[in-house]
């Protein structure tokens, strides 16, 4: 069978338990308990023990880094609940242990002087008692040594009872109580001794033996006659069973204690084991704020009224001066923020102006076409020349059609890339285009072999080439060569470097 559906009031109070919960929660002191600067193995442990003794109202999982500031943790305190930072950091010659209050101050600075482990003071027991769940319920906390007049006693005990949430003697359950946080101040060294016990209630009035039969744990019952015996005598029993009762720790309860025999209207005795940490701590200065206020009050150093109005006036000095410099600071950035403006404002308004003078800035330039008209003349007239002097159809590689070449905006022509035919000191002029042999004639040939060598002596063609044309053949190329056409310039080892990609006309090599 399943389990039976809730009522309607069930779940009414269970949801009114779980909200007054809540807000019960957000209404008790929270606290952050980590450590600045670099820190030893045993300190960081020593953390983690502080951590134990706060528990539940503290953050058991909190990661702290090497770039996070005390400004972060305040940051993330608000939003939190968080009241109290415990602040431990370590120096060349000391441990220093500092109390903060949130959001305003005081923070109070202390010396650890000795500390011990939770380790170390459950190793030294016989036998301990702590388990998981005493830790889900916050301490009891008792100040003693704490009723002088001195104003820094009063501000510890203040500090130290805000810490932990406060505690109604006629509404408290004692089964919640299962720790004790012990804080003794010794007025003769100015120290105060920080412990921490398990609490545990116990009956009194009755044999151990019976307290052993109570608790389910059956003595050695080998040596006995009778098992009156047992209730009567207190014989063997261990020496660390001895009973450490009396009237300092028996009280009647006025309610019923977990516990074999813990019953209401009963004496009972109430026993501490310690189970750690342990500090011996030293109250070094109290300061406002969070650690950067007036010092109130300074445990080695005594000063005159006379030298703190100079100290207090020396700092209203340096923070007028600081206020000043921020205002003017504030100023100067104001003042290079209206220069940035007007001259924005100014180059904008010349440029206007300047559009307006010049007409549309976007339309093409008129001259490029006009250039490249030009060029065009200027190859043109070339072949027309070439054609009236040798009377044939020039090369299509002599004159090559520059209107297929790309140019840009501004009419200028796109580099080319570089050839890699070797180019001779002195070009010759290119060999004319082959006739058929029956149409060849005598004085043709002469005349324009003469020609040749006149073009040749004056460097090609006999007038300044263009840009953009493209060069005659070397020197050797032409007709009259000794060097075979279609061949390149040969290396020493034979190797050809260059073949001159050109038709060859037909005869003898």
């Amino acid at each position: 069978m399943g389990r039976p559906s809730k009522s309607k009031n069930q779940k009414k109070e269970r949801a009114a338990a779980l909200q007054h919960a809540q807000q019960e929660f957000g209404t008790v002191p929270h606290s952050f308990v980590f450590h600045r600067g670099r820190v030893g193995k045993n300190v960081r442990q020593l953390i983690a023990d502080v951590r134990k003794v706060m528990e539940p109202y503290t953050a058991r999982a909190l990661t702290v880094r090497k770039n996070n500031s005390l400004k972060d943790f305040v940051a993330v305190a608000g939003p939190l609940g968080v009241t109290h930072f415990l602040v431990f950091s370590k120096s060349s010659s000391s441990i220093n242990f500092k109390l903060f209050r949130l959001p305003g101050g005081p923070t109070l600075t202390f010396k650890v002087m000795q500390y011990s482990l939770i380790k170390d003071v459950v190793s030294s027991l016989k036998r301990h008692r702590m388990h998981e769940q005493q830790f889900t319920h916050h301490p009891l906390l008792v100040l003693s040594n704490f009723g002088l007049q001195q104003i820094q006693v009063k501000l510890m005990a203040s500090m130290f009872q805000n810490m932990f949430p406060s505690i109604n003697v006629h509404r408290v359950n004692l089964n919640n109580i299962k720790r004790c946080l012990l804080i003794t101040y010794n007025t003769e060294t100015q120290l105060l001794d920080f412990r921490h016990y398990s609490v545990k209630v116990v009956p009194v009035g009755v044999s151990k033996g019976l307290k052993k039969l109570l608790q389910e744990k059956f003595p050695n019952m080998s040596r006995f006659e009778d098992i009156s015996e047992l209730l009567v005598k207190d014989i063997n029993l261990s020496e660390s069973e001895a009973e450490q009762d009396g009237t300092h720790n028996v009280l009647e309860l006025p309610q019923a204690y977990a516990g074999r025999g813990n019953m209401k209207a009963q004496q009972s005795a109430v026993r501490l084991t310690e189970i750690g940490p342990r500090m011996t701590l030293q109250l070094i200065k109290v300061e406002e704020g969070l650690a950067q206020g007036n010092v109130l009050y300074h445990g080695l150093i005594h000063k005159m009224e006379a030298e703190v109005k100079e100290i207090l006036a020396r700092k209203e000095a340096k923070l007028r001066l600081k206020a000043e410099r921020r205002q003017k600071q504030e100023a100067n950035v104001e003042r290079k923020r209206r220069q940035r403006e007007a001259h924005r404002e100014k180059s904008l308004a010349g440029i206007r102006r300047k559009r307006q003078q010049d007409g549309d800035s976007d339309a093409e330039d008129p001259g490029a076409p006009e250039q490249q008209d030009v060029a065009e003349q200027s190859e043109e007239s070339d072949a027309e020349y070439y054609r009236q002097e040798v009377g044939e159809e020039p090369d299509r590689d002599l004159f090559p059609d520059r209107t297929k070449r790309k140019r840009s905006s501004s009419g200028a022509t796109p580099l080319r890339k570089r050839q890699r035919q070797s180019r001779p000191e002195h070009p010759a002029a290119p060999s004319p285009r082959p006739t058929p042999p029956g149409k060849r004639r005598k004085g043709d040939l002469a005349a324009r072999d003469s020609r040749h060598h006149d073009g040749a002596r004056k460097g090609g063609t006999g007038r300044k080439q263009r840009r953009g044309t493209k060069r005659p053949p070397r020197e050797g190329a032409g007709p009259g060569s000794s060097r075979p056409k279609g061949r390149g310039k040969l290396l020493t080892k034979g190797k050809m470097i260059f073949r001159q990609p050109r038709r060859t006309t037909k005869g003898k090599r």
